[in-house]
């Protein structure tokens, strides 16, 4: 079954104290976007890779390409305002039937297993999405109090979300919600089961600087 995998980097880069957007510092001497691409590329050599960036961010990551000689063949989306949008417009492009991986530029140690473990559950249901169980304590405000609740009854969302094609692109007909949080609220929305699959601890979400030093570590290893 046919692959893609839509890359999401439409990161400003404020939580980072800098002016690079995250997605293009260096990870162990290369952005972290090539990190995630790779990723990908490394799953299914011939899996078609779609990445949305800003418009004004499009010539510096040319030029990003140039410098480092990044040579994965991928085209090029145009984002919108908010994640939403910037999926609507990634999945504008993808042509026929398949498998869409929706994934953060920023999730550069996504797993292989776990790659695996999205597809095949997203081809027999129609969607997956990787998931970790919390495993601190958590409490909740109700009014001015505050109580402890189940955390076994909580997961931490990570990415990629996978869907059919058919699927993804019929939940995103939809108008744009502020509650959306996700690929998978949206599909919700529509009327869709979500099934969760085993994600991995190491596919941190970068936007601290301390997450560029976790990851650093987790590649030295």
């Amino acid at each position: 079954m046919k692959k893609f995998a839509l890359i999401v980097a439409g990161g400003s880069g404020n939580r980072m104290g800098g002016d690079i957007p995250k997605q293009f510092l260096e990870l162990s001497g290369k952005p972290v976007l090539m990190h995630t691409m790779e990723s990908f590329c490394n799953f299914d050599p011939a899996c078609e890779l779609i990445l949305v960036i800003p418009e004004q961010h499009r010539e510096y990551w040319a030029g990003l390409c140039l410098k480092h000689t990044f040579s994965i063949r991928h085209r090029v989306a145009v984002g919108g305002s908010t994640r939403f949008h910037s999926v609507q417009n990634g999945l504008k492009i993808i042509e026929g039937k398949g498998i869409v991986f929706i994934h953060d530029g920023v999730r550069p140690l996504v797993s292989l297993e776990t790659l695996n473990r999205c597809f095949e559950t997203a081809k027999k249901s129609g969607n997956a999405i990787p998931v970790l169980p919390v495993t601190e304590s958590l409490r909740k405000t109700v009014g001015k109090q505050n109580i402890s609740v189940d955390r076994s009854n909580y997961f931490n969302v990570q990415t990629p979300q996978t869907f059919r094609t058919e699927q993804i692109r019929k939940a995103y007909q939809c108008d744009y919600d502020p509650a959306f949080t996700d690929d998978a609220s949206v599909a919700e929305k529509e009327g869709f089961p979500i099934f969760m699959v085993a994600g991995n601890p190491e596919n941190i979400k970068i936007t601290k600087p301390v997450d560029l030093i976790i990851a650093e570590a987790i590649l030295g290893r």
